[in-house]
């Protein structure tokens, strides 16, 4: 542990020394300036546990010099052990700072809900997710926008996506990704039995253009009519989207907006997403299960969370945490406290690792 805080201390300076040379280049300065940022708060604390660990020494030292004086002994004792449980606490906060951050976390993301098992049920039941994570953005101050719903016979949604933006939008939302099973009686049953179906969400990092490099060569750009009730809004110009990423195959078609340019906007922010996604996944491929974006096939043995409406409750399974108010979480107010949990499961396991690795 105390090599690893040295080499910080170490890197800290030379990138200090860099920033304050006069002639560093641009490109270099800002690099710099920007790993120095992201070791601010470690080094803080590194600087606090010096300070902490000075005085802890210091009181055993004037513990066996006055080890005749009782009230002095007494008196270095109880702020000894006040600065020990004061260096613990700085100690698991430095352990946390280093702890290998995702990039990704401060990013917007694409939410993707389908339905999966279930029929008509696990459209309607897509419809409710859906707008449970809207109402939940919304709380949270984020902007939701939909940017494709495919309705069902019964208008629920056979599939839906909307780009969210806002603080730590996919730092809070990744843990969403999974199946997502519910118990109820549907509203096409006629007998009242309970059914079970599924639904799929996948949270994706929305990406910067810095990341995906979509180069026109490499994109196809078919538009066409966009479907409608038709009447006085029936579509007469070609103002759909498909936009196919030739090298991956990948394709993303949007029709929800009447303008052409709308459409193709939407698409390339998803297609980016997806790209982006694609290409963390490859990298990651080896990193923790939590990193690796496992949505299912939409099989109800798959499920990370069950909504039973019957009993009013939700369940994670992933914590084994049970809310017991499922209408407020399907309002969307309840969801952090599955959220919560599981980023401070993923913390715990980080530390545990980390601490393992550092022995």
């Amino acid at each position: 542990m105390e090599q690893r805080l040295s080499a910080i201390e170490y890197r800290s300076a030379c990138l200090q020394n860099l920033i304050n040379q006069p002639g560093a280049q641009p490109a270099e300065y800002a690099r710099a300036n920007k790993e120095l940022r992201k070791l601010r708060t470690s080094m803080d604390l590194i600087s606090e546990l010096r300070a902490k660990q000075k005085e802890i020494d210091g009181l055993k030292s004037l513990m066996a010099e006055c080890s005749e004086d009782n009230d002095m002994l007494s008196m270095a004792t109880e702020e000894l052990g006040q600065a020990m449980e004061e260096e613990k606490r700085v100690q698991n906060m430095l352990l946390k700072s280093l702890l290998p951050k995702d990039d990704a976390d401060e990013r917007d993301c694409i939410l993707e809900v389908r339905a999966g098992t279930g029929g008509e049920e696990a459209s309607l039941f897509a419809m409710d997710i859906f707008k449970m994570y809207e109402k939940y953005s919304q709380k949270k101050g984020w902007k939701f926008e939909v940017v494709e719903v495919t309705e069902s016979d019964l208008k629920g949604y056979k599939e839906a996506s909307a780009a969210i933006s806002g603080a730590d939008v996919y730092g809070k939302l990744k843990f969403e990704s999974g199946i997502h099973r519910v118990q109820r009686v549907p509203v096409t049953e006629k007998s009242g039995r309970v059914h079970t179906s599924a639904v799929s969400v996948a949270i994706l990092p929305q990406a910067d253009e810095v990341d995906v490099q979509l180069r026109n060569e490499d994109l196809r750009i078919d538009t066409y009519r966009s479907g409608g009730s038709g009447g006085q809004h029936a579509n007469t110009t070609n103002s759909a989207v498909r936009i196919t990423h030739i090298p991956s195959g990948m394709t993303v078609a949007i029709q929800d907006e009447r303008s052409q340019h709308m459409n193709k906007a939407k698409a390339l922010k998803v297609l980016c997403a997806k790209l982006y996604k694609m290409e963390r996944s490859r990298i990651q491929s080896s990193r923790s299960k939590l990193r690796s974006e496992q949505i299912g096939s939409g099989d109800r043995s798959e499920r990370i969370r069950t909504y039973n409406f019957p009993q009013g409750r939700v369940t994670d399974h992933r914590v084994n945490i049970t809310q017991h108010s499922i209408n407020d979480v399907m309002q969307g107010e309840d969801l952090d406290l599955f959220i919560d949990a599981l980023v401070l499961q993923q913390e715990m396991d980080a530390l545990a690792s980390f601490s393992s690795s550092s022995q």
